[in-house]
């Protein structure tokens, strides 16, 4: 029987839901009439002559990237279902390539821009390439736990992931328009005007993207739990109309925390055992990210998806269950999430390989921007893609820490937490 101060923070937790919902269709609404607003206002204040070359030079490249992106998505999708271990350990080698080669692209364009540009992506690409060589002995368990939890049952899936991709086409193409208003107009609110529509894309992209992952981690969840089917389509309608205010929450705290808990990492390596001044706070910030993680970690949709939980209620016992069956050590070394990403890179590389190209070829003062804009759209088209396999791994481990006496799993993961025990004596 529920107490008084578990109703309370079951209402407030509705409240907050309901709250953020709003917001995030509000956002949706005023993003619409902001983007009108500057698609006119960038044709009205176009000669003749700049308004074809918008058209061109701009729109159609952007436009055509879009595309690309959803089909490079899908094709992402399609490799990662049918060839798991070999999509996932080719993934760790053509990202840095393609990084490596927009890096290039942004060389040859040889403005303050590109060059900036060029710099932030050759200098990842090396990271990526010294993280590939790193993890290469981790490569055989994540390829086993990819090819295991794919081998759920997801129905209609595949339409669902189809749907969730055109949405987001159709969403990069309406930005696209609103930044090409901001190109033609040249006025002081323009940075903010460039800030707000990209930040709109970032949470529309991960609502999207993270409501898929609810409702296919629910199927996979139960499948390894129960050994039941269940219709994925019937649990995304269930999500959209009771979840949708939770996956606004952690579409916004997931992605902040994981970059806290990431450079709280980066901050721990960098200083390893010494106490010098400089690298003092290296542990307290990073036991104030793994706190935060504990509240706010992707592992919490599938709870999301299961039991109807708000985001940080479900991401905080998904934790617990976590800590207290001793996984924790094997999802911090889980390459799925870098797996995922690395897609996402690799997809946006190339968009911008083929938007940016384009366009230095016709018209080079449009070459930088559109090739930001066109790697953005490639990265969230294949993150949304990517959010099938994802969900599918965090529901095999979630479902694994609420009972890993089940006779439904194999050896993989208690031999994996040997493994990781015995190496750290």
């Amino acid at each position: 029987m529920e107490g008084p101060t578990t109703q309370m923070e079951s209402t407030a937790g509705k409240l907050s839901s309901k709250i953020f919902v709003l917001l995030f269709y509000l956002h949706l609404l005023l993003l619409s009439i902001l983007i009108t607003f500057l698609t006119i206002r960038g044709i009205i204040s176009a000669t003749d002559s700049h308004r074809n070359k918008l058209l061109l030079h701009w729109y159609l490249p952007l436009l055509s990237s879009s595309i690309i992106a959803a089909l490079i998505a899908f094709l992402c999708q399609v490799s990662v279902r049918k060839t798991p271990t070999r999509t996932l350990r080719h993934a760790f080698w053509i990202s840095p390539l393609l990084t490596c080669g927009a890096g290039v692209l942004f060389l040859s364009i040889g403005t303050a821009g590109g060059f900036v540009a060029a710099a932030f992506f050759l200098i990842f690409a090396l990271i990526q390439s010294l993280y590939g060589c790193w993890v290469v002995p981790r490569f055989y368990h994540a390829t086993r736990i990819l090819s295991v939890s794919l081998s759920a049952p997801t129905s209609n899936a595949t339409k669902l992931l189809t749907i969730s991709l055109v949405i987001g086409a159709i969403h990069n193409s309406l930005s696209v328009s609103g930044l090409g208003g901001v190109v033609q107009a040249h006025t002081r609110f323009d940075p903010l005007f460039i800030v707000v529509i990209l930040l709109s894309i970032a949470w529309t992209m991960h609502v999207i993207r993270n409501t898929l992952h609810v409702a296919i981690s629910r199927p996979v969840f139960m499948y390894f739990t129960r050994v039941t089917d269940v219709d994925t389509s019937v649990v995304f309608d269930h999500t959209v109309r009771r979840s949708m205010g939770s996956i606004c929450v952690g579409s916004i705290v997931a992605p902040v925390f994981e970059v806290i808990r990431g450079l709280a990492r980066v901050m721990s390596s960098i200083a390893g055992d010494t106490d010098e001044f400089m690298f003092s706070c290296a542990s307290c910030y990073a036991g104030l990210a793994d706190r935060l993680v504990a509240y706010g970690n992707r592992w919490g949709f599938v709870h999301m998806g299961v039991y109807g939980k708000g985001f940080l209620h479900a991401s905080a016992d998904t934790w617990e269950m976590f800590e207290r069956t001793g996984m924790k050590s094997l999802i911090d070394l889980d390459l799925t999430g870098s797996f995922c990403f690395l897609c996402g890179v690799a997809g946006g590389s190339l968009c911008t390989l083929v938007a940016g190209s384009w366009t230095l070829a016709v018209e080079k003062d449009y070459a930088t921007i559109v090739s930001v804009y066109a790697f953005l759209s490639g990265y969230f088209m294949v993150r949304i893609a990517m959010s099938w396999p994802q969900a599918c791994v965090s529901a095999y481990h979630v479902a694994y820490a609420e009972n890993p006496q089940s006779r439904h799993f194999d050896s993989t993961v208690p031999s994996r937490i040997q493994e990781l025990q015995r190496s750290q004596v």
